[in-house]
């Protein structure tokens, strides 16, 4: 026993050292451990609080408190337990703490205090031998005592009045002793829990101890205490002593003698009420007061009545103030001073209505609303005496009625509401209040501020009055039965008046809950008796108002569904055919309107479906007359609509529809003549109104209609005017004759190549004029000038005709002019120009050439409409020009003709392209040398094109070069500046025309990407040591064109037989360009921003190597490939160093799901890189290679073996990655060839083994692939090869389970959860141990910080129950362990506590020591968790079980652990330490 009561005090004073903790909540837990040791060990807990405070008597005053609260819990949760003995320790200490100060240090002397109070409910007298020695008589008494017996007077009322008498006989002479304040406020503190005390028992006198107490038995003593109270101390000018002494004198006044109270009111009531002048805070003086005036009343004091107006007048000013609502206070007082009015009412009916009605006609706001609070208190609380005063109530009511002030609104709604509930609206003057509501509930919606203003402020928006007002109607209308036969059928007066529009949604639920009311009583009590109510409104009327506001269903919080709901319960009302019809009818349209909202709504088809609901009503009716009369009222009130021109525009379609049903003609023609005399045509809406009605009822009454219309159509008087307008014509004077000679004459002065030239250099700018008229000029005369230059040569001796190219540039394209009329002269210039050629040469003038003579037989295809003819016509001569021209013309042919692409005559640029491509095809074999400067000049002429069939045919030239020199042109495009321009795209996409060509130019692009280094490494500034990686130029262009060639379609078939070779350059520029920089030059570029001429494509080399790629795959029929590639984000992995590898598996994946027939040549092709110098290629090679032996499609096509052979031989690999990969490609066997495990099992198994003994690898990344590996391989391997390695994994992944980083954390700890199925036979005993050695670690790791291990340790306790071999904890674990379902961690540790000490009793000292290693750990959840996981094992371990656990090593690490810098952990082991009870 001694052995027990050492254990606990030790741990409770552990608990107490702990108390200084500047944590509130781990002194909260302190508290909570130490009371919770005093549940089990009451006595010995509070014996060491005792025995702790005695000898630290200089703790600090906040830690004792601390103490103390724990001392009261224990006594307040062990009081009937407590023994005698213990009772007498914890009161001296409480009496000693709480007087131990003489100065007030409320926290200390209050918690001691509060022990006494806690002591005190069992062992009241022990407590007051004890306090009442601190209570002499003469002597002061220390503040707390009183306030202790104060208390004690609350909680153990029938144990403490017997001692107030002898208390009180004490006290009195004490209070003339007490100077300070707060020596007196205590006092009047204890004297009103004495007088509530006194009151409770006398109230329960059959519960008592001494059933013969009475009130006079206290009455002198209380009476002599009042006096000094009222008489001295509720003079000091201290508020707070004022306010004590007010609270007193509230209960006091119930005890004081009833003579004494009679004679004292005259005094007392108005000292009271003076207090409201000296107070901001007035709650404790107006319930005081109250009490003060019910004990007036029920001892029948007669000279009350004198105070009466005394009372109203200081009582009302309290009302009329604002009330904060922030403040509980101020709302209670406001409910006290109410309940004061309510006892005046009660006992003064007459008086207070004569001094509060006439407050109503005061127009001060305050005072109004104030009033009318009273009002509403009054009819509630004294109904019986209001009862014939209800006429005077009602007639007072007529100012505050209208009042605008919405405050004053508000509560005149709320006394109608008090007033309808007792009766008062079924007096004369009631219905003015119910059209009061109605006016209210009128009020237009307004939106609600963006600024909140709080109640004090003097603002209420009229929407909160019409909120409520709303809801006070309904609430009338619905709960209180004797007001059916007042609002019914009063209020269907109000559905007809504009005025109460806004009003007519509430209206019509209410009306429709009491006409249903109606019902239910019978057809007799529903009818309305028009005779005797002639201010309703007729069934007409009805209909039309209630059809006419539903057009705008969702206007006034969706009146229509409410207004066709009304109509439907009307029916009986309106027509008695239409009962049965209207309950097919309506409730569709309702549900159409509950379908759709504002939004969704066609107004257009809901007007459709109420013309259509209309005509169907008028049908059934089929009675002329009645029809007459609703579309007289229609008339009637469209007035009524000025304001709303869209539900006026329906009118008119109703009014239409209703007239097209009447047979009576002549009121069909007085109707459509009023409505053409009232109608409002400045109005858009109700002109169109107006038309769809005279349209409706023109298909019933057509000649009516129309007669009506010719007679309006002819009172309008319409001006018209017309406009004149003139044509001016302009003069043409011709002057080309004489034109014609002054240049023949020119010529003949210089009758040579170069004179020929001169004269075209003035003439060419208007032969390519945009005015037609000025090139027909100079084209007529060109063919002159080239015929007289012809006709009047005469050549000596052969020389060259150096312009022939330049000139026949000129007119060639001028064949295909927009003016066929030009075509013919641009022809015959052609034709001279050769003849002249000709006759340079040597040949005689009378020569006729055939080649030559070919071209006017084309005279008559150019003036062809077709332009495919044209322009075929344009080739042939073009083939001509080929045929003739001297080799040396030929370029300057070329870019003379170039630069007629540019002519502002899209015919001759077309033309120009024509001809460029001709001699480019037939003669383009020459140009090798000239390649360059042609490309360029094609890349220009691009640049300034702007038609695009022209831009089209320019790039067919680079085409048409390439055939002949495809390696120039390849140069000469990849020297173009990178980016490349949208131009220079445009050519490289031009050479995807020709399928052979097109391979040709990939091959060539491969190459260059293959033959060249991918980039360079430089250093990052002069003085680094690290080197930055460099793209190479030539590999960046080339990957640019292939992208720009397989974009174009025409490039599949190429892209398709080059798709292995294509596919794994691309991949490995990928992989080679990860994280490589573009040059400085380029990066330059990059910054300037985007130039409009540049294709919107990033030059960062990965980038733009994975654009390519995708652009492949594309082109190469793999688009579901870049599909799945995009889901899953695999392209922006690709490009980063990061994500690089698991964007190559993602490819690789989708590759075998999508575009498995293509992989062999591309496994073939990539076999070889697994050796590559380039160690970023290896890994992408390894990684896709992993990945491909993920999916069975390796099998189909035949790969494993060569994949499996090919992966294995890099596990020697000096690159961990590498090695890392190829253990992930051995594991996915298990996935894509899980048959084939067995076959390999020991191979596999074993390159796993060595992974996880890797000694290169110091991050151990290739020892958690192997972890990965082993968990997916095990399940499919040989049993017996598991069984051979179990015990070295199991001892080799041990040290993972706490790693810092999470990867290894789950891998490892998944992998045992997996080695558990390979364990029994003759491994059991071993593993079991093994199980034992990691379960704090699984367990504990349940609070890991990320979720992947969380749901690992789940998984591995799931495998692990069965290997324990113990029910309960395999189903709880299976139970609460799944994946996916929350755990409340703190349960489950609890019941898995249990079920071990249960059944693994020996286990015990091996859990807790473990467990206190993971004291030091990182990770604060699970520092927490451990102190708690050891308190439930020793909550749930038996006497010889603790015997294991070294008590006092445990203690010491707990209190280390009390000092850790989590708060969450401290608390932790303050909880613990309670729980180590059990030692005790």
């Amino acid at each position: 026993m001694k052995m027990a009561d050492s254990n606990v005090k030790k741990l409770a004073t552990t608990l107490i050292d702990a108390v200084r903790d500047k944590d509130p909540l781990v002194q909260e837990q302190l508290c909570n451990s130490l009371c919770y040791l005093g549940e089990s060990k009451p006595e010995e807990t509070l014996d060491a609080c005792d025995e702790y405070l005695r000898q630290h008597e200089k703790l600090a005053y906040p830690y004792r408190v601390i103490i103390l609260k724990a001392m009261e819990t224990i006594v307040k949760n062990n009081i009937d337990e407590l023994d005698r003995c213990t009772a007498k320790i914890v009161i001296i200490l409480a009496s000693n703490e709480m007087t131990k100060s003489k100065e007030l240090i409320l926290d200390w002397q209050q918690a001691a205090s509060s022990v006494l109070v806690a002591v005190g409910k069992r062992f009241i007298n022990k407590v007051m031998e004890e306090v009442l020695t601190k209570f002499q008589p003469g002597i002061l008494p220390h503040y707390f005592v009183m306030q202790t017996f104060a208390n004690l007077s609350i909680t153990n009322v029938f144990g403490m009045v017997p001692f107030l008498n002898s208390i009180l006989t004490t006290m009195l002479p004490m209070l003339n002793l007490a100077r300070q304040d707060q020596m007196k406020s205590v006092f009047c503190f204890a004297l009103q829990h004495f007088s509530d005390s006194i009151l409770e028992y006398l109230a329960n006198l059959d519960q008592a101890p001494d059933p013969t107490v009475r009130k006079d038995t206290f009455s002198a003593e209380i009476f002599s205490a009042y006096d000094v109270l009222f008489n001295h101390w509720l003079q000091s000018r201290e508020a707070k002593l004022r306010l004590a002494v007010v609270e007193a004198l509230g209960p006091m006044s119930h005890l004081l003698p009833s003579e004494k109270l009679e004679e004292q009111l005259p005094r007392l009531i108005p000292g009271i009420i003076a207090l409201y002048k000296k107070h901001a805070e007035t709650f404790y003086v107006s319930k005081s007061l109250g009490q003060i005036l019910e004990a007036s009343v029920n001892m029948g004091s007669r000279t009350l009545e004198v105070q009466v107006d005394t009372l109203l007048a200081a009582l009302h000013p309290q009302i009329c103030a604002p009330v904060d609502s922030l403040n509980p206070l101020v709302i209670k007082n406001h409910n006290e001073v109410l309940r004061c009015f309510t006892i005046l009412a009660c006992s003064f009916p007459d008086r207070l209505l004569a001094f509060l009605l006439p407050k109503l006609e005061n127009s001060n706001e305050r005072i109004r609303v104030g009033t009318l609070h009273i009002m509403r208190q009054v009819i509630n609380s004294a109904s019986a005496q209001m009862e014939i005063k209800k006429p005077f109530i009602l007639s007072s009511m007529k100012f505050p009625l209208l009042d605008t002030n919405n405050k004053v609104k508000r509560a005149v709604v709320q006394v109608i509401s008090a007033m309808a509930h007792h009766g008062y609206l079924e007096q004369p003057g009631g219905e003015m209040m119910i059209e009061y509501i109605l006016r209210q509930c009128a009020l237009p919606p307004e939106p609600v501020p963006k600024k909140h203003f709080p109640e004090t402020e003097d603002f209420l928006a009229s929407d909160s009055v019409r909120t409520i007002s709303i809801n006070t109607l309904y609430l009338i209308s619905t709960t209180v039965d004797r007001m059916n036969d007042v609002l019914w059928p009063y209020l269907l007066e109000f559905l007809i008046p504009v005025q109460f529009t806004n009003a007519l949604t509430p209206l019509c639920k209410s009306l429709m809950h009491l006409a249903m009311k109606r019902q239910e009583e019978g057809e007799n009590s529903f009818l309305i008796q028009y005779d005797s109510n002639v201010n309703l409104p007729s069934p007409f009327a009805l209909t039309t108002r209630l059809l006419i506001v539903s057009s705008h269903p969702y206007l006034g919080e969706g009146r229509g569904a409410a207004s066709l709901r009304l109509l439907n319960v009307l029916h009986l009302n309106i027509h008695p055919l239409l009962g049965q019809r209207w309950k097919k009818t309506i409730p569709p349209l309702v549900n159409y309107l509950e379908e759709h909202n504002e939004e969704t709504l066609s107004q257009k088809e809901w007007e459709e479906k109420l013309l259509m609901f209309l005509r169907d009503t008028l049908m059934i009716v089929s009675d002329n007359t009645w029809i007459c009369q609703l579309s007289l009222e229609m008339c009637k009130q469209l007035n009524c609509y000025n304001g709303t021109p869209l539900e006026k525009n329906f009118l008119y379609k109703c009014i239409g529809t209703t007239l097209g049903a009447t047979s009576n003609k002549e009121i069909v023609r007085k109707h459509l003549q009023e409505l053409l005399e009232t109608a409002r045509y400045q109005e858009e809406a109700e002109r169109e109104g107006l038309a769809c009605g005279f349209g409706i009822c023109a298909i019933s009454h057509l000649d009516d209609t129309l007669m009506k219309l010719e007679d309006f159509v002819k009172s309008d008087i319409f001006r018209k005017s017309v406009g004149i307008f003139n044509i001016f014509k302009t003069l043409y004077f011709d002057t080309m004759t004489a034109l014609m000679d002054l240049l023949t004459s020119l010529l003949l002065r210089n009758l040579t190549p170069q004179g020929l030239q001169n004269m075209f250099e003035h003439l060419t700018p208007w032969i390519k004029s945009p005015k037609g008229h000025e090139r027909e000029r100079a084209l007529g005369l060109s063919a002159y000038l080239l015929r007289y230059f012809l006709e009047h040569l005469n050549v000596i001796a052969i020389v060259p005709f150096h312009n022939l190219g330049l000139l026949i540039g000129i007119f060639s394209p001028r064949c295909a002019d927009s003016l066929s009329s030009l075509r013919h002269d641009a022809l015959d210039c052609v034709y001279s120009l050769l003849y002249i050629q000709l006759f340079y040469e040597g040949f005689a003038q009378d020569y006729q050439d055939e080649v030559a003579e070919k071209l006017l037989s084309l005279k008559d295809s150019l003036s062809d409409p077709d332009v495919t003819v044209l322009f075929h016509t344009c080739y042939s001569i073009a083939q001509i020009i080929g045929k003739r021209l001297p080799p040396d013309q030929f370029i300057s042919l070329l870019l003379t003709t170039f630069e007629g692409l540019k002519d502002p005559d899209v015919n001759c640029a077309r033309a120009a392209t024509v001809v460029i491509n001709c001699l480019l095809k037939e003669r383009g074999a020459v140009l090798l040398e000239k390649v360059p400067e042609i490309v360029g000049l094609i890349h220009g002429k691009l640049c300034e094109v702007k038609d695009e069939h022209v831009a089209k045919a320019i790039q067919q030239s680079v085409y048409l070069l390439a055939s002949q020199h495809r390696a120039a042109v390849v140069a000469s495009l990849l020297a173009s500046p990178l980016p490349f321009d949208s131009h220079t795209c445009s050519l490289w996409r031009a050479l995807a025309t020709e399928p052979t060509l097109t391979s040709q130019v990939l091959e060539l692009l491969l190459d260059k990407m293959n033959k060249d280094v991918p980039f360079t490494e430089n250093k990052s500034f002069l003085l680094s040591s690290s080197y930055d990686r460099v793209a190479t130029v030539i590999p960046l262009a080339a990957t640019c064109a292939l992208y720009e060639i397989m974009s174009a379609p025409e490039s599949g078939a190429a892209v398709l037989g080059l798709y292995p070779e294509l596919f794994v350059t691309l991949l490995l520029r990928v992989s080679c360009t990860v994280g490589v920089q573009l040059p400085r030059n380029l990066q330059a570029k990059e910054r300037k921003g985007a130039n409009p001429r540049l294709a919107p494509r990033n030059l960062e080399p990965c980038s733009c190597a994975v654009e390519t790629l995708q652009a492949m795959l594309f082109r190469g029929g793999s688009g579901e490939v870049i599909t799945c590639m995009g889901l899953d984000g695999g392209w922006e992995l690709m490009k980063t160093s990061e994500g690089h590898e698991e964007g190559v598996t993602l490819l690789a994946r989708a590759m075998a799901k999508h575009s498995g027939p293509k992989l062999p040549l591309i496994v073939k092709t990539l076999i070889p890189v697994l050796s590559s110098v380039y160690e970023i290629q290896r890994i992408t090679t390894t990684a896709y290679f992993a990945e491909l032996l993920r999916s069975n499609v390796v099998n189909d096509l035949i790969l494993l073996e060569s994949l499996l052979d090919n992966t294995m031989g890099r596990q020697k690999d000096v690159c961990t990655n590498v090695r890392r990969l190829v253990l992930r490609g051995l594991a996915n066997i298990a996935t894509g060839s899980p048959d084939k495990v067995r076959k390999h099992g020991p191979q596999l198994l074993t390159a796993m083994i060595n992974g996880l003994d890797d000694k290169d690898d110091p991050h151990n990344l290739v020892a958690l692939e192997a972890m990965l590996g082993l968990s997916r391989l095990l399940d499919l391997a040989e049993e017996w090869d598991v069984r051979s390695i179990l015990l070295h994994i199991t001892i080799r992944i041990r040290p993972f389970f706490d790693n810092e980083q999470d990867e290894f954390r789950s891998s490892s700890i998944n992998l045992f959860g997996h080695l558990n199925k390979f364990s029994h036979g003759n491994c059991e005993d071993v593993f079991f141990e093994q199980i034992i050695n990691g379960l704090v670690s699984l367990l504990l790791h349940l609070q890991d910080p990320k979720p992947p291990v969380v749901s690992a340790c789940k998984f591995a306790l799931r495998m692990c129950g069965p290997n324990m071999e113990c029910e309960e904890l395999i189903a709880l674990f299976e139970k609460q362990l799944q994946d996916g379902r929350g755990l409340h961690f703190g349960e489950f540790m609890n019941n898995t506590s249990k079920y071990l000490m249960q059944n693994f009793p020996d286990t015990l000292g091996r859990l807790v020591s473990t467990n206190l290693f993971y004291f030091k750990s990182c990770w604060e959840d699970i520092r927490a968790a451990a102190p708690m996981f050891i308190g439930f094992l020793v909550l749930h371990a038996d006497k010889v079980a603790c015997e294991q656990v070294d008590l006092n090593q445990l203690i010491l690490a707990l209190q280390l652990l009390l000092k850790d810098p989590a708060p969450t952990v401290r608390i932790k082991a303050a909880e613990t330490l309670g729980r180590l009870v059990k030692f005790a």
